[in-house]
């Protein structure tokens, strides 16, 4: 289970569909691949689920297909010969849960409160869906509910869209968030699948966030770099920071005690979550620098530079 939970993870959204016409499945699969979100939770509301996701499935193997608003064993079964990964239901339905776990099919249950939440524990669960998600509460109570949970880790659904999307991600249980404002059935009706390539880039674009950190030149030495510093903090009126390998002027000009990556220096980008960030540009094509990635004390990746540079400097991106 934990590796299909670390793909959605990486992911940070998934598309809930509600799809009428099993020949769309696949114009939507490439319309949301390309925008660059490479899931789908394919909801059991409509006859079309179970056939959309074994076309799906069947044709485009880099697709992360689960089946959604499953509410009984049968409907696990279905989704399961028809080769969804894993099953997606509104509430926790003991038998349900305990026939995935039996199919060995990853299985996230749907849980409003603490009652919910320790009947999923004692099924052995680490991974619940939280809805819906703004109508139970929102984030404050999300937080409020998963703090003694600390195990326990949420996929809020329900009332998400690009304006609270980071609100919820932002917390710290939260693995994921599904949501449909991507895929608006009358769009895929209408077979409107660039307005869904279009949304899907702007969800992916707004949940990592990226925005600029700092600019960085390059010294010969110590002495020269903290000379550089100290100039500019003289003409901008900033404050002068000293760190290991650089000097700071104000947060927005790192001057590198040593030369460092880039010919002319380095750019560096802040986003939301590195992780997501990382897989993102390497879905693009992006590479990066094995050198070039760090890590603190908890093994939690903190920097990842590019591996090309871009007109003379490097790229790195930070958290």
């Amino acid at each position: 289970m934990n590796g299909i939970i670390d793909a959605i993870s990486k992911i940070g959204i998934v598309p809930v569909v509600q799809i009428d016409k099993a020949d769309s499945a696949l114009k939507l699969a490439d319309a949301l691949t390309a925008g660059g979100l490479p899931c789908a939770e394919i909801t059991f509301r409509t006859d079309a689920a179970e056939a959309s996701i074994r076309t799906i499935t069947a044709n485009r193997s880099d697709m992360l297909v689960g089946a959604g608003t499953v509410l009984s064993t049968e409907q696990v079964k279905k989704a399961a010969d028809a080769g969804a990964k894993f099953i997606v239901s509104p509430g926790l339905n003991p038998k349900v849960v305990s026939y995935c776990l039996e199919i060995g099919i990853p299985v996230i249950p749907g849980i409003s409160n603490a009652r919910d939440i320790e009947a999923a524990m004692e099924l052995g669960l680490t991974e619940v869906k939280f809805f819906p998600a703004e109508a139970s509460g929102g984030v404050k109570y999300l937080e409020a509910l998963s703090a003694p949970y600390r195990n326990i880790r949420f996929m809020p659904t329900g009332g998400i869209n690009t304006e609270n999307l980071n609100d919820y991600l932002a917390c710290k249980n939260v693995f994921a968030c599904g949501g449909s404002w991507m895929v608006n059935p009358k769009l895929i009706g209408a077979g409107d699948f660039d307005s869904i390539e279009r949304l899907s880039k702007e969800a992916v674009l707004a949940m990592l966030g990226f925005r600029l950190a700092h600019v960085g030149i390059n010294s010969e030495n110590e002495a020269q770099a903290e000379q550089i510093a100290r100039t500019l903090c003289d003409i901008l009126g900033l404050p002068l920071a000293v760190k290991k390998e650089s000097f700071f002027a104000g947060s927005a000009v790192e001057v590198m005690k040593d030369p460092w990556f880039g010919r002319n220096g380095h750019i560096g980008i802040k986003c939301n979550s590195l992780d997501r960030a990382v897989y993102h540009l390497q879905r693009r094509g992006y590479a990066f620098r094995e050198d070039g990635f760090r890590t603190d004390a908890s093994g939690k990746l903190t920097v990842a530079y590019l591996r090309d540079e871009i007109g003379g400097f490097a790229v790195h991106l930070v958290e």
